[in-house]
């Protein structure tokens, strides 16, 4: 495969009115987002963006140590990208929670850096524009699949995953009311 191809379709910004898949790991790879509510503090972040429409999420799963999303950003929330705003938002929860309940583990995320202290997650998430309905299908199918991966063994089918937007598709019934079904608009 000639690299150069994968390189023009790979950045880590999102165009707005774009489908993309766009993958998120928390600094170092560490299991971050094993607790519940951490994952719940995931989605809360979603559910305001989706809420105030300036995104669309079609398929999501989270895992351990990153999430994976199939979004879509419409407008700026204030002067940033929605994308943007999940990312602060979501540091700002993890490390308020680690800050009164684990800073031992919140110690692994210090930085040098010199506009913070912390660093949740990772620089420079991964976005792929999602150009093609093919494309779209195969990542939404590697997303339902990820939990079950041998190293992860976090379910049997890929609906028995609760953190992930898999039972969504087989049964309709949206648990998280984030999410639309990417059938109706793409």
């Amino acid at each position: 495969m000639n690299s150069d191809i994968f390189k023009d379709r790979r950045k880590s910004f999102i165009d707005y009115n774009e489908t993309y898949f766009w993958t998120c790991t928390i600094k170092d790879w560490l299991n971050l987002l094993e607790p519940l509510n951490y994952k719940q503090l995931v989605l809360n972040s979603l559910r305001k963006l989706v809420i105030n429409n300036f995104i669309e999420v079609y398929g999501f799963v989270i895992m351990p140590n990153h999430i994976h999303l199939i979004l879509k950003i419409f407008k700026p929330n204030g002067k940033e990208k929605p994308n943007v705003s999940f990312l602060k938002d979501t540091s700002h929860e993890l490390r308020k929670d680690l800050m009164i309940n684990n800073p031992d583990f919140l110690r692994l995320f210090e930085v040098t850096e010199s506009d913070r202290k912390y660093r949740i997650w990772q620089r420079d998430p991964l976005a792929i524009n999602m150009f093609d309905l093919n494309i779209l299908e195969q990542k939404l199918n590697y997303i339902h699949h990820n939990p079950l991966q041998a190293r992860w063994c976090l379910a049997q089918n890929t609906e028995d995953y609760y953190w992930s937007s898999s039972r969504f598709y087989k049964t309709g019934v949206d648990d998280f009311n984030i999410l639309t079904d990417y059938r109706d608009v793409f």
